[in-house]
């Protein structure tokens, strides 16, 4: 599925059976809850509403600590009701092993790649 018609049917709940995705946008602990865990969030296909009363609470708190320890509530119960799964495939792939030559991971620290694929040499058997 095109990428603009799956986020479409996903925020209008016609997907059915299949994984989610999360997001790389900018936010934090609230807009991520909002988004994918609260009541009436755009990729939210059920809720708690004890955890919907809680986030409404912190959306009205103006003192920070109190705020980031209901956040951190909210956090906990979709945690222990395990509402989400995380699952990480990194968006890019790798050649690794020991039929590798060079395979080039590391060679810059922290870098997530490996060398480029016309770059990977394949030793002889």
């Amino acid at each position: 599925m095109e990428r603009a018609g799956y986020y479409t049917e996903y925020a209008e709940k016609k997907l059915r059976g299949l994984m989610h995705t999360g997001s790389a946008a900018f936010g934090n602990a609230a807009t991520r809850l909002e988004s994918y865990v609260i009541g009436g969030g755009r990729y939210v296909y059920g809720s708690h509403p004890d955890m919907d009363g809680l986030f409404s609470e912190q959306v009205n708190e103006t003192n920070s600590r109190v705020r980031q320890q209901i956040l951190h509530k909210i956090q906990q119960m979709a945690h222990e009701r395990v509402l989400l799964i995380p699952v990480l495939e990194p968006a890019f792939l790798n050649g690794v092993g020991p039929r590798v030559e060079t395979h080039g991971l590391n060679v810059i620290p922290g870098f997530a790649y490996s060398s480029p694929y016309e770059d990977l040499k394949v030793k002889k058997k």
